[in-house]
């Protein structure tokens, strides 16, 4: 895979065509934001994404389990999930992109698009709003290593202790782990 130090996305393999005629065109699979912060994604590779909310008002209990649930119900379609935890006022996943029909890896503006899109949905229904609820931007992260991937596994289940919310991490109902992994 080769990045495109212009634009900031992956460059499209050389056999690809440029023409927008066909289903997936080259352009449609540039991963960049055209935002703040640069984005890459390496096919087959996990990423630690995090997401927060447009404001500082904390999520009801009840936003959160819409939340948890728009995450879970993604999980397997376009992406595998390895962990998430919705915190008050922002989420935090560890995700591996899956491929599509034609074999290339579902892009993270495509998921995230998803899965904020179907969240702030879910959450406006439960608090009665129509106010967007994320930020624009995500911050996310290629762990490098195995033992990336264990830290951020790790930072994702410590939060809610961190943050003074539960004691030890399993007591947190907004935290899920795949442990079939």
């Amino acid at each position: 895979m080769k990045i495109n130090p212009n634009g900031g996305g992956q460059e499209c393999p050389p056999h690809t065509s440029l023409s927008r005629t066909g289903p997936r065109a080259c352009l449609d699979r540039k991963y960049d934001y055209r935002r703040r912060l640069p984005h890459f994604q390496k096919a087959g590779s996990p990423l630690f994404v995090t997401f927060r909310k447009g404001n500082r008002e904390p999520f009801s209990p009840a936003a959160r389990d819409v939340v948890m649930k728009c995450c879970l119900l993604g999980n397997g379609k376009r992406f595998y999930l390895h962990a998430v935890v919705v915190m008050p006022e922002h989420v935090h996943l560890l995700l591996t992109p899956l491929r599509d029909s034609e074999g290339w890896p579902y892009s993270l503006p495509l998921i995230l698009k998803g899965l904020k899109g179907a969240s702030a949905r879910a959450a406006n229904l439960v608090t009665a709003s129509s106010e967007p609820v994320w930020q624009d931007e995500s911050f996310d992260h290629l762990p490098r290593s195995e033992g990336g991937f264990e830290e951020k596994l790790d930072y994702i289940r410590q939060n809610p202790v961190r943050r003074g919310l539960v004691k030890k991490p399993e007591d947190y109902p907004w935290l899920w782990i795949n442990l079939s992994a």
